[in-house]
């Protein structure tokens, strides 16, 4: 069966810089991830812009990206460092050049230690430095930009970094998890006006952060409900200024009553016959649910800012984008407004607090030389792109 796709969809990839640029003077630098490497140098991404331009343009006609805010800004307010502006602006240039279009998030994890040191988003009195970066943003690469995400899965952000304590600052408080969502959604809202002032007719969103959350007994039921609701309509709520809904989807958590992950709890997914990657569940069905659920609420188009697997099996990642691009054909023929689709991630990057060896990349990357090779599964997904269909 051939799944065609309509005239004009948006294909593409997503990266993030702190995944992908060696480490400068942000909070991530020196972190010890889970799989033991130091999150330091990561892809040499800013050693290889031309090489991976090359990679990024078989990948449709949109790339996903942000920048380091700690390389382009020394401290609050400060002009950008003019070496980085022309780096960036070259790059930009460059993928201009070969015909692809740049979705930029201004906000995708990475804070400056300034910015940290200075108390990072749990402090309001802090907005208006980010309010300036994202001015400079505008001013220096607005020229560059189709698309705007002010920020990045903000629920991912300030759950892990506020909450849960796995990302920096390392907090553990659902209060100050809140706090820090409350402010970057008064950022969320300046900056919306700053570039609809410069820029009437760039779309602008986020990219929101879904999941699937089941209860698998009683006892599951309040903590995967409260968790469905703080994630997705807490957040949407929060970030309802946008002109379409930025959606990222990866997991399927079960609550027993505890959440159960492959990283948290290895091989229990398997004992439930749960099916799952190195991360979480897979539930691709859960997919095409959010979409439904989010259209029916907001009723704007919706745009897959990321989507993927996290595996080293790439005949596993194009069973899963098959699966996925299913459901997301499913949705258009229904009737939703799913106009584009970014795949994450365009070559495998340094995940999180987890380390590199989680990979989602299409474009395989050696670990010990930083080696680019085009896996089968990033063939496959070209081929899509090119085509506008998928062959399931």
């Amino acid at each position: 069966m051939v799944l065609k796709f309509p005239d004009h969809f948006l294909w593409g990839t997503s990266t993030a810089a702190a995944q992908v640029e060696t480490a400068t003077l942000h909070q991530w630098k020196g972190l010890k991830a889970k799989d033991g490497y130091i999150f330091e140098r990561t892809t040499d991404h800013e050693l290889r812009r031309s090489e991976d331009v090359q990679y990024i343009k078989e990948f449709g006609s949109m790339y996903r990206c942000s920048l380091d805010w700690s390389r382009l800004q020394s401290e609050a307010f400060a002009d950008f460092n003019e070496e980085v502006i022309q780096e960036y602006q070259t790059f930009f240039a460059d993928l201009k050049d070969e015909g692809m279009e740049i979705m930029f998030v201004i906000h995708h994890f990475l804070n400056p230690i300034w910015f940290e040191e200075a108390g990072s988003w749990l402090k309001e009195d802090n907005i208006p430095a980010f309010i300036d970066f994202a001015y400079q943003c505008i001013e220096h690469f607005g020229e560059y930009v189709a698309n705007w995400n002010t920020f990045n899965e903000p629920n991912v952000y300030c759950m892990n970094g506020f909450m849960l304590g796995n990302f920096p600052p390392h907090k553990k408080s659902y209060f100050k998890a809140t706090r820090a969502k409350r402010h970057m959604a008064m950022a969320h809202n300046i900056v919306y006006d700053m570039i609809k002032e410069k820029y009437p007719d760039h779309p602008i969103g986020i990219s929101l952060n879904t999941a699937t959350f089941k209860a698998m007994n009683p006892l599951g039921y309040l903590a995967a409900k409260f968790t469905d609701w703080w994630f997705i309509d807490h957040t949407a709520k929060l970030f309802e200024k946008v002109d379409y809904c930025g959606l990222s989807y990866y997991a399927y958590v079960p609550f027993n009553p505890f959440p159960i992950t492959e990283v948290a709890n290895p091989g229990k997914l398997a004992k439930m016959k749960i099916p799952h990657d190195k991360l979480w569940g897979y539930y691709p069905e859960g997919f095409g649910q959010i979409m439904r659920r989010i259209h029916k609420k907001y009723g704007l188009p919706i745009i897959i800012t990321e989507n993927g697997i996290c595996t080293d099996d790439q005949k596993i990642r194009i069973e899963s984008i098959k699966d996925y691009m299913k459901v997301c054909h499913e949705v258009i023929e229904e009737g939703i407004p799913l106009i584009g689709y970014m795949h994450w991630s365009t070559w495998d990057n340094f995940e999180w607090d987890l380390g590199p060896t989680y990979r989602f990349g299409l474009v395989h990357v050696d670990l010990d030389t930083m080696n680019r090779e085009m896996t089968d599964a990033g063939r496959f997904y070209a081929q899509i792109t090119k085509t506008n269909e998928v062959k399931i």
